[in-house]
């Protein structure tokens, strides 16, 4: 996530004390965590700590020191080369306009262009290549102060359409040549997906009464995907992207509605979109708002088929969905919510994942069952099923049937006393080991006036610094109840303030986000400390965000790579062979302030032109090994 939607007011206000309370936050789960674990898990533990004491550290290349440099740094022995930055045409054939260093581009022209401040991404090999694939990225978010060549000024549709169509999804057609990773243009994959795309809606929220408007009775359509954050590939090959902050688009205005209150809905939009596009106002249209927040699929080698919202996973700010495979053959999908105090799900398909690709599989996710998860302070936990007519998910209680109780997963999930997290961003799945880790980023609010206590598994008050928390399913995924732990919790050593120390063995950060399992299993970290905490108080020491790597055999951290001023880094993955690894740089440069600042062009950064007057641009950046080697080792 990009912006510092933390500070802004949590909207799970829901009652719903902790079940979770631990009387000293100062402990860990440790001697208490063991007494409450299986004997199987007991001898896993055992061995994991085993491994920690005499393993070597696998992290063969030298550290980064923290940096304050307004460049991408990686170490020696590596190098990289930027592509695919915003404004650059995707390769429509007959459709590739230039990009303007004015920022003058037309809301069409952008609509054919990469969008804006790049998240998730993902490559998909072409023939099983390590060298030629097609790439997937996620476009979270506007800064219009950068988008528009006289900002945010006086405000009009045209505005709002360049905004629209720099929202969405990109895929792109990408070879690795003598000068590195290169966009092929033009290119039969090339696609963009704006706020105009139309698609299809798949589920038991299909049709919905609370799905459906003026503009689309059926319930069945949606216009556009918007505030995609993170990304993965499914095992039948397709992609799979979160709808996180979806609730400041629209204008709830004076009277809003508990249901609205409960996901965040405000009286004005954060974007203001309502002035020209009628849809985001939610006092006009109050069904709106329920078509976004859901897990959206795109097959990335068709650009000509319709992309699906999959509302059986659920509604949420989803950061994103990643999927594995449980041992009977279904698929089975972890996903979390960024927001404070808000939940962990997984869902596992009726139906056992089909030979044949997307085709085959075109149905798969709209039907199974969905579950959150309940961490207890004895180190197991329980997945909760999200299942109508299941203990309060009643008619009487508010959900009228199945669709309901997905639309109004944040109240179900309240009602069955689910454990409120630190705001879950990315996850990841070690399939060789059966742990799922997940990122969680912060939570200033936790232990504050009126909001939740620390609980077992969100051990900190005033969560400035975040940690990652790992469980193992039961049953190869499949299995109702889990053990847990945690792998760290983030911070620097030299913190005047406890509680922000953390007890990262090896290199220190803040606020980790951005998560994957890499070549060798070895679990690569990426941090979003907020443009306006950086370098100050706490943070000091910890310089821009970076990219990490962790032996969690041993738990040792490094640092592997640092970005420019102001940046997110986001977005990891990785060709079949491991020697090639494509990131994101999002938002470099960040203003401080909301919706940007007029003032621009590179107040605060100048990446990755390093031009003066130069806007500074969201881009992937391609790593690779000077030897060719396997990315880390």
């Amino acid at each position: 996530m990009a912006k510092d939607f933390d500070t802004m007011e949590d909207s799970n206000r829901s009652g719903n004390t902790s079940i979770h309370q631990v009387s000293d936050p100062s402990k860990r789960i440790s001697l208490q965590l063991l007494a409450g674990l299986s004997l199987l898990a007991q001898t896993a533990w055992a061995k994991a700590q085993n491994a920690a004491a005499s393993a070597s550290s696998r992290l063969n290349f030298q550290a980064l020191s923290p940096s304050l440099e307004d460049f991408v740094q990686v170490p020696p022995g590596y190098r990289f080369n930027v592509l695919a930055a915003w404004g650059e045409p995707v390769g429509i054939a007959g459709n590739m306009p230039a990009y303007r260093a004015d920022a003058s581009n037309t809301a069409e022209e952008q609509a054919a262009q990469m969008g804006m401040h790049h998240d998730g991404l993902v490559f998909f090999p072409l023939n099983g290549s390590s060298t030629h694939g097609v790439i997937m990225t996620n476009h979270e978010y506007t800064d219009d102060g950068l988008l528009h060549s006289d900002g945010i000024e006086n405000w009009t549709a045209e505005k709002v359409k360049k905004s629209q169509n720099a929202h969405g999804l990109s895929a792109y057609e990408a070879r690795l040549t003598e000068r590195g990773w290169q966009m092929v243009r033009p290119s039969r994959y090339a696609r963009r997906i704006t706020l105009d795309t139309e698609f299809a809606v798949g589920g038991p929220a299909a049709g919905h009464r609370m799905m459906q408007t003026a503009a689309d009775p059926s319930g069945k359509r949606i216009k556009g995907t918007l505030n995609n954050c993170a990304s993965s590939m499914t095992p039948w090959g397709t992609y799979l992207s979160g709808e996180e902050n979806w609730s400041f688009y629209f204008a709830a205005g004076e009277a809003i509605s508990p249901h609205h209150k409960r996901w965040g809905l405000r009286a004005k939009s954060f974007y203001q979109w309502e002035a020209h596009d009628e849809r985001f106002d939610a006092a006009k249209h109050p069904n709106e708002p329920n078509r976004f927040g859901w897990i959206v699929e795109v097959d990335p080698m068709d650009p000509l088929s319709t992309p699906i919202k999959r509302t059986a996973i659920g509604r949420g700010a989803h950061e994103g969905a990643w999927v594995t495979q449980s041992g009977d053959g279904r698929a089975v999908v972890y996903s979390g919510e960024d927001a404070r105090f808000e939940y962990i799900y997984k869902f596992i398909s009726r139906d056992k994942i089909a030979p044949g690709g997307a085709a085959a599989n075109r149905t798969l996710l709209d039907h199974g069952t969905l579950y959150v998860a309940r961490f207890d302070a004895d180190g197991t936990g329980r997945w909760l099923p999200l299942v109508h007519g299941s203990g309060p998910l009643t008619a009487a209680n508010g959900f009228a049937d199945q669709a309901e109780v997905l639309i109004k997963a944040r109240q179900a999930s309240d009602a069955l006393g689910a454990t409120k997290m630190d705001r879950p961003e990315w996850l990841t799945i070690d399939r060789d080991n059966g742990w799922v880790y997940c990122t969680l980023t912060n939570n200033t609010n936790r232990g504050q006036d009126k909001h939740p206590s620390v609980d077992a598994a969100n051990p900190r008050a005033n969560n400035t610094m975040g940690h990652i928390i790992r469980w193992r399913d039961e049953n190869a995924f499949a299995g109702d109840t889990f053990v847990w732990n945690h792998l760290l919790l983030a911070g620097d050593p030299a913190n005047e303030r406890e509680q922000a120390r953390g007890n990262i063995q090896g290199d220190f950060f803040g606020c980790p986000d951005g998560l994957s399992i890499g070549p060798g299993g070895l679990l690569w970290i990426q941090t979003d400390v907020h443009s306006g905490q950086l370098n100050q108080g706490e943070f000091k020491r910890i310089g821009n965000n970076q990219m990490l790597v962790c032996d969690t055999t041993t738990g040792q951290v490094k640092r592997f790579l640092t970005g420019p001023n102001m940046c997110e880094i986001t977005g990891v993955s990785f060709t079949p062979d491991g020697t090639s690894l494509f990131i994101n740089i999002q938002h470099p440069g960040e203003t401080p302030t909301d919706r940007g600042d007029p003032k621009y062009p590179n107040q605060f950064s100048s990446w990755p032109d390093h031009i003066d007057d130069n806007r500074p641009r969201s881009a992937t950046v391609a790593i690779r090994k000077i030897d060719g080697g396997v990315i880390g080792w």
